[in-house]
């Protein structure tokens, strides 16, 4: 965990400081505006769509409140959704809430900490009133919402909750149900690929992100009574990542120590492609070898459709964004938002206290149900998915390329 550049003194003098100071200015930033905003009582998270058409409903909220709203993503290497589709999405949705582009800023850290706390202390110094995060890890997302509740300044924890923070709300998919789909989908798929023996390598995301050790309770509870029961055998459990090369080093290692292994649970597509990609390299054939993933990248959902790959969990990320805009655009007006859109709680186990959160439900993906899924959402459009050489992959998944 990150450590903060104050001392936990000084800390808590500025915070009290500065909560003396921002009592004129609610945490919302609300507080310059008088106007008076009548919006829906009811947006249940099935409200929103691709188009973030509902948004428009919430237009009155941008001339309620006042600042700016500012979004930080983590990174692009994690996963490649946040520059394919949170980014935009977000940008969408929040010009469709009515939110002019002076008003709001989209960001990525790029995989620095210390861009993510310069980005995060640039916006409130330039206005933001409302921070919509997604810290790389709990010290950093810590760090900012010390920050922000100094000057003021609400914080959404976006797809990530940062652990110790204090943040008002978070909104995510149920990353506890994202690992039982990958758990339940690989049980399913080393049956349907008739598996007798499987001797599994268990790969987990970054032991700093609180969604992979999610992620990992939700598989592992499936799978250990396997293990326990010893119908299957567990070889080696790899290093903890999210960079892709240096999950296949471990994944690599692995291997060559126990060349037995025949299938891999593997958190999410980025991790699972390079190590697809060296199984191909060494004559491993399709529908023989379960793997896994999740973020229904391009790159998975073909690895999917050509049988290296059991399936991949499919995350609707125009829900997460449209949620979490709407949210946004409350907390800025210093509107309570509707009690159907903040439909949760999840336990900041750190400071023991119960996030007020909307959370959404992810599914499994596989090439029986891509098309009513993936297809149908426009997610990946199916003349990308279905690019040579995976045409034929595609017709035989009922996929019009």
């Amino acid at each position: 965990m990150r450590i903060s550049k104050m001392n936990k003194m000084g800390v808590t003098l500025v915070m009290a400081l500065g909560l003396i100071a921002g009592t004129a200015t609610a945490i919302s930033g609300a507080s310059a505006s008088t106007a008076k905003y009548v919006g829906p009582t009811s947006l249940p998270i099935s409200a929103f769509t691709s188009n973030f058409s509902v948004l428009k409903t919430l237009t009155g909220l941008e001339k309620a409140g006042a600042g700016k709203i500012a979004a930080i993503l983590p990174d692009t290497v994690s996963s490649t959704r946040y520059v394919e589709f949170d980014a935009p999405d977000i940008t969408k949705a929040l010009e469709t809430a009515g939110m002019p582009k002076s008003k709001f800023v989209v960001q990525n850290a790029l995989g620095s900490d210390t861009t993510e706390l310069t980005d995060a202390e640039t916006d409130i110094t330039n206005g933001a009133t409302v921070l919509l995060m997604d810290g790389l890890d709990s010290g950093v997302g810590a760090e900012i919402e010390g920050y922000a509740r100094v000057h003021g300044v609400a914080v959404i924890d976006y797809d990530r909750i940062s652990l110790g923070g204090s943040r008002t709300y978070y909104v995510s998919f149920n990353n506890v149900t994202v690992g039982t789909l990958i758990g339940k989908g690989f049980v399913s798929c080393v049956g349907a690929w008739h598996v007798a023996k499987p001797n599994v390598v268990v790969l987990h995301g970054a032991a700093t992100d609180n969604n992979a050790t999610l992620f990992a309770q939700g598989y592992d509870a499936v799978i250990d009574p396997y293990f326990a029961s010893h119908k299957w055998t567990l070889v080696a459990r790899t290093a903890d990542t999210w960079d892709p090369p240096t999950a296949l080093s471990g994944f690599e290692a692995a291997y060559t120590a126990h060349p037995t292994i025949n299938s891999a649970v593997i958190p999410n597509d980025e991790n699972a492609a390079p190590i697809i990609t060296y199984l191909k390299a060494h004559g491993i054939k399709p529908d023989t070898f379960p793997t896994t993933g999740q973020d229904a990248t391009l790159t998975g959902l073909d690895n999917v459709l050509s049988g290296y790959q059991c399936g991949t969990v499919y995350k609707p990320i125009y829900l997460e964004a449209g949620a979490a805009v709407a949210l946004a655009m409350y907390l800025r007006a210093g509107e309570k938002p509707p009690s159907n859109l903040v439909n949760g709680k999840v336990n900041d186990t750190v400071e023991h206290v119960a996030v007020p959160s909307i959370l959404m439900n992810p599914e499994w993906v596989t090439s029986k149900n891509m098309n009513a899924t993936i297809i149908k959402d426009n997610f990946v459009p199916a003349k990308q998915l279905c690019a040579a050489p995976y045409t034929a992959d595609c017709v035989a998944a009922g996929i019009k390329p």
